[in-house]
């Protein structure tokens, strides 16, 4: 949303020094929970219609191999015109401590955008957020909605490279790396909850999330339904129906050599012994429970 003429914002230009460099460890890695996804979205959903895309804030954690895990983000007030870009910094600071209050563990790891272009702006805020994520490299999330012609919806991360022998800020080249999107158990009732939503809204009518019974057997549903289409798929290949891809086959052997070694080991049936165990102790004690409630009742009486 464009920013009013008395605002705290600062307008990032050319002028500055150099480019920021980060000595910290380069990202190799960066994974999305839905929850920084959705905000990205119902902040582009809320926008101006002069605006061409939005931009915020990226908080997450880091590990020490490079990989940074976005777990939440925020929105940023900036405007963009053809001669310069303005942040509102005293927004993105407050913020990032009202956040930093609920969750001390998340902190600065980048930004994000929407829409699929990088120019000389973007190369700005990118050094901009450098210096609020020093001494680690910030990343750059761009979201595509692919309401534009010719555009596919996706998710890339980019981190920043400087270029020239005396880097500028504006200088700045968007180097990719892997992305991927995952949630956690925790996020997956919601998750289920949203895609079970019927497309008329009008006649919708929600139920409430489903409970660890039912998502178990929802996952036990999955994945029988995976291990038919692998089956069919083997068969049809020793058939000579349907022609082998290597590919698929390393991966068939990663994913089941070690659980046929168990099988063999007969580590599967140690396991269910103490499935069974730890649900025969849970009976007992629930029946215990509800012998000494009812030896209460009737002693009360």
């Amino acid at each position: 949303m464009p920013l009013g003429p008395p605002t705290s914002a600062i307008y990032i230009q050319n002028a500055a020094p150099g480019f920021t460099t980060a000595p910290g460890r380069t990202p190799t890695s960066v994974t999305v929970h839905p929850v920084a996804l959705f905000s990205i979205l119902d902040h582009y959903l809320r926008r101006n219609d002069a605006q061409d895309r939005v931009i915020g804030t990226l908080l997450g954690t880091r590990s020490e191999n490079g990989e940074v895990d976005v777990r939440s983000s925020f929105a940023v007030l900036h405007s963009e015109t053809a001669e310069q870009v303005a942040v509102d910094m005293e927004y993105h600071r407050t913020m990032y401590e009202l956040h930093h209050k609920v969750n001390p563990k998340e902190v600065i790891v980048g930004w994000y955008s929407t829409g699929s272009n990088l120019n000389t702006y973007s190369a700005l805020i990118q050094n901009f957020y450098s210096q609020e994520t020093a001494p680690h490299q910030a990343i750059h999330l761009a979201l595509n909605t692919g309401v534009e012609d010719g555009q596919q919806a996706g998710v890339k991360a980019f981190v920043g490279s400087p270029v020239g022998v005396n880097p500028k800020p504006e200088n700045c080249v968007f180097v990719p790396i892997p992305c991927e999107l995952r949630f956690n158990d925790a996020e997956r009732s919601g998750l289920d909850l949203l895609t079970s939503a019927p497309p008329n809204a009008a006649n919708a009518t929600y139920t409430n999330p489903a409970s660890d019974l039912e998502l178990l057997e929802r996952s036990l549903q999955q994945v029988s339904d995976m291990l038919d289409r692998v089956l069919s798929y083997v068969q049809s290949v020793l058939a000579g129906e349907v022609k082998g891809d290597a590919a698929v086959g390393r991966y068939l052997m990663d994913a089941l050599g070690p659980s046929t070694e168990d099988l063999e080991k007969g580590e599967f049936n140690s396991h269910l012994q103490d499935t069974l165990m730890v649900s025969y102790l849970a009976n007992l004690v629930r029946s215990q429970a509800e012998v000494s409630s009812r030896l209460a009742l009737v002693k009360a009486s």
